[in-house]
C-alpha cells in the first residue's frame, strides 16, 4: 500500500487533519453528542494535548480518529479525518490494518490489564505486535529493545513475566512497548497515568516525552490535567460537552486562558497537579 504525502493546509503539512467530526450515540431514548463538530490537527513530530473533564468527548474524539470506537450504538459518525492525505473514516478494514502496521498510528489506554492477555507472557505479546505470526525466540532482540525503550532495566525478566506479575506502572510501560512495535508516526495516549500514583505517573510521562523526542514521533495526550499538558505539549485543545472551546499554545493557555471553562481547568490543575515544574528533558 502506498501512503500519499501528508495533507497540506496553507503552508503546513498536517499528519492528521480533522474537519467537522461528529460522533453521536443512541443511548436508550436519547442522542448523546459525544463529539459535535470538532476540527483539529496534529503536525509531524508534534506533541498535542486534549484536555477536558470526564464526559467532554476527548476520548471519543481520538477513538473516532483511530477507528477504535466504543461498544455503543453509533447514530452518526461524519466529518473528514485525514491521515497523511487518506480518509480514515472511509478506509476498508484491510487498509486500516495495513496503515496501523506500516508506520501509521498506535494507541495506549488507561487500563493496561484490560488490553493485555493474562494467559500470555509479555514477550509473546510484544512479538505478536511486531507481526501477527511473531515468535519470541526469533524476535527476542527486538522485544528486548522495545522493553528497554519503554524504560525497563531488566527486559528479559519482564519478557518472561505474565501481566499480573507486574505493577501498574510496569504494565503501562509494556503497553508503550507494544504501541512502539510498528514504529508509529503518531501515538495516542488516552489518560495513560490515571490509575498510577504520582511518582509512577511522572515516570511514565517522562518516558512518553523521551520517546516523542528520540523517535521524532507525534504524540497526542488525552488528560484532565492541564499541568501535564503545560509541561509536555506544544499545543492544547480544550473540550467541553463534545466541542473544542479553545485551542492555543500550551504555555499561553496555562498562563492566559481565554475561555471561562479553560480558566477553571487551569485553576483546578494548579491545585492538584504533581507535574508543574517537572523536568522532562
Amino acid at each position: 500500500m502506498t501512503i500519499p504525502q501528508s495533507q497540506q493546509i496553507g503552508n503546513v503539512k498536517h499528519l492528521v487533519a480533522v474537519k467537522n467530526l461528529k460522533v453521536h450515540f443512541q443511548v436508550t431514548d436519547r442522542i448523546v453528542r459525544a463529539v459535535d463538530g470538532v476540527d483539529f490537527h496534529v503536525n509531524p513530530a508534534e506533541c498535542v494535548g486534549i484536555v477536558g473533564e470526564s464526559g467532554s468527548g476527548k476520548s471519543t474524539l481520538v477513538r473516532a480518529v483511530s477507528r477504535l470506537m466504543p461498544n455503543l450504538r453509533v447514530k452518526e459518525l461524519s466529518g473528514d479525518v485525514q491521515f497523511e492525505g487518506r480518509d480514515v473514516l472511509k478506509m476498508s478494514e484491510g487498509d486500516l490494518r495495513e496503515l496501523r502496521r506500516s508506520r501509521g498510528f498506535s494507541m495506549i489506554f488507561q487500563d493496561p490489564l484490560g488490553y493485555l492477555n493474562p494467559t500470555h507472557r509479555v514477550g509473546r505479546q510484544i512479538a505478536e505486535a511486531l507481526s501477527p505470526h511473531g515468535n519470541v525466540q526469533s524476535d527476542s532482540q527486538r522485544v528486548q529493545s522495545l522493553l528497554e525503550e519503554a524504560g525497563f532495566q531488566e527486559p528479559n525478566n519482564v519478557a518472561r513475566s505474565f501481566p499480573h506479575e507486574l505493577s501498574g506502572g510496569m504494565r503501562q510501560r509494556v503497553m508503550i512497548a507494544i504501541a512502539l512495535a510498528r514504529d508509529p508516526k503518531l501515538l495516542f495516549a488516552d489518560e495513560p497515568t490515571t490509575a498510577l500514583d504520582s511518582t509512577v505517573q511522572l515516570q511514565v510521562l517522562q518516558t512518553l516525552y523521551r520517546l516523542h523526542k528520540e523517535r521524532n514521533m507525534a504524540v497526542v495526550i488525552i488528560t484532565h490535567d492541564l499541568g501535564v499538558v503545560a509541561e509536555l505539549c506544544d499545543r492544547v485543545y480544550v473540550m467541553q460537552t463534545g466541542k473544542v472551546v479553545e485551542t492555543a499554545d500550551s504555555v499561553d493557555l496555562f498562563e492566559r486562558p481565554k475561555h471561562t471553562y479553560s480558566a477553571r481547568l487551569v485553576e483546578l490543575s494548579a491545585h492538584r497537579s504533581s507535574f508543574r515544574g517537572a523536568q522532562y528533558e
